[in-house]
């Protein structure tokens, strides 16, 4: 079950908000851990049975830490708590192509191949795994207090909002609105405007522009325009997913009394990779940089040490969101070095760049990455790469020549004008709108809800691009 779906919309969300609402209020985060506990069941009752045994791995080790006074045993069972939690991800994420390797060297050497049964990452794991460090970590420093009820801590861990692709939510965020929090009709209606504002984004552009994308990439010698086109329409078509699975989730957060931070701040207007990286997934990037970056020395230890930082830290990001290829690797090592050379630049004062250039050759850079990003494969990469210097020609390719249609067209428009719309914003804001424009700014969320309903009806649901991961 997706949120964008017609089980979600009209079956489980209406269900769930009523009996939430019905609840007494000490009792709602029973509610929602029930409610969230079924969410997740829905793809597999495996998967929830995983949920709830690193829910108590996390609920338990937590007062396990707090409990002991000297520092040595207390990092250990640290340490361990951690070790168990990324072996479990590390398992499901990379089993599948450690074995293809394996079989690989073993056919080679003319041995029988291992019999293995392909393994399928349960959604929202890399998201469970890092909210469980997260409190651990935060147990440990004291930042937080263990949580001694289950049920909250297990709503808490299940919130069926951002479960499956974040933001990443760290309990010392939530442990107010955990214990009381408000609901009412303020909130709910701001939270269901955002909702809508999240789904449109989904459906009306990322899901449009799907099939562009999965053509592009599929093409054995893609041309320049050909490449480029598919470049492009990925670069809309994650950012408004991913950027519109967050805003529903802060959505459905604010339906329910809990306020999550913003997840995206315009990544593509950056000015540098630095930027981008602060206003990309900012759940994903603060969380690196708190729980990796800085605890391994960040830029405290030295010249050697910062750029070795930056680019482990990186490789792990990577790392986190891969699983079927080492692509993913590969991106996270090439940001990782395109952020030491943007320090490197910095520190050694060479030439500003003017704020143009900088803004286009940081998209250009972000835009090449996503290419090895969205490859199926090493290969596929290597392929997409050569059509985009122009290596098989430059006109439009017969394939996307002739699926591409108007609606594609006016979703990369709508999508282009949301990225822009902050550098149109003080323009805009001198205006003095009247009555129509600011009936159309109250109402055009709830018309791209009915739209995108409309759509879901008539093509299905299209599972979020972050689910993979």
């Amino acid at each position: 079950m997706v949120f964008a779906s017609l089980e979600f919309l009209t079956l489980f969300l209406p269900l769930f908000l009523a009996l939430y609402a019905l609840a007494p209020k000490r009792a709602r985060n029973g509610v929602l851990m029930l409610g969230s506990w079924i969410f997740y069941g829905w793809w597999s009752p495996y998967f929830l049975l995983l949920l709830i045994a690193l829910t108590v791995l996390g609920w338990l080790g937590g007062m396990a830490i707090e409990r002991i006074d000297t520092r040595r045993p207390r990092v250990a069972l640290l340490a361990l708590l951690i070790a168990v939690n990324a072996s479990i991800l590390f398992w499901y994420k990379y089993a599948n192509i450690l074995v293809e390797m394996l079989n690989e060297a073993l056919a080679w050497s003319g041995a029988m191949p291992l019999s293995w049964q392909r393994l399928v990452l349960p959604a929202g794991l890399s998201f469970v795994v890092l909210q469980a460090i997260s409190y651990l970590v935060d147990v440990h420093r004291g930042t937080v207090r263990a949580q001694r009820s289950f049920i909250d801590y297990a709503a808490y861990k299940a919130m069926f909002g951002q479960l499956i692709a974040g933001p990443i939510i760290r309990y010392d965020w939530v442990a107010r609105e955990l214990a009381d929090r408000p609901f009412d009709r303020q909130g709910f209606v701001l939270g269901a405007r955002r909702f809508m504002i999240g789904m449109s984004m989904k459906v009306l552009v990322a899901d449009t522009l799907a099939p562009v994308v999965d053509a592009a990439f599929a093409l054995p010698q893609p041309t320049l325009a050909d490449a480029w086109i598919g470049c492009a329409a990925y670069t809309l078509q994650l950012f408004f997913d991913f950027a519109g699975y967050s805003a529903m989730a802060i959505g459905l957060g604010l339906m329910m009394g809990f306020r999550f931070p913003e997840n995206f701040n315009h990544p593509y207007l950056a000015v540098s990779i630095q930027d981008f990286w602060r206003r990309w997934h900012l759940s994903l990037s603060t969380w690196i940089r708190d729980y990796l970056y800085i605890p391994m020395g960040g830029n405290r230890l030295g010249v050697y040490k910062t750029y070795r930082n930056l680019l482990l830290t990186m490789a792990i990001a990577g790392l986190w969101h891969g699983g079927d290829s080492w692509n993913f690797l590969l991106w996270g090592l090439a940001h990782g070095l395109a952020l030491a050379v943007a320090r490197a630049w910095t520190q050694a004062g060479w030439l500003s760049l003017p704020r143009l250039v900088s803004r286009l050759l940081t998209l250009l850079f972000v835009m090449l990455a996503w290419t090895l990003f969205r490859a199926a494969g090493f290969d596929n990469a290597l392929t997409m790469y050569q059509g985009q210097f122009g290596l098989n020609g430059i006109a439009l390719g017969e394939t996307l020549s002739v699926m591409l249609r108007p609606a594609h067209l006016l979703a990369a428009l709508l999508g282009l004008a949301c990225v822009m719309f902050p550098l149109w914003h003080p323009w805009l804001a001198r205006l003095r709108p009247g009555p129509a424009l600011t009936w159309l700014a109250g109402l055009w969320p709830l018309a791209g809800f009915v739209l995108s309903y409309s759509l879901i009806a008539s093509r299905g649901a299209v599972p979020f691009l972050y689910f993979q991961f």
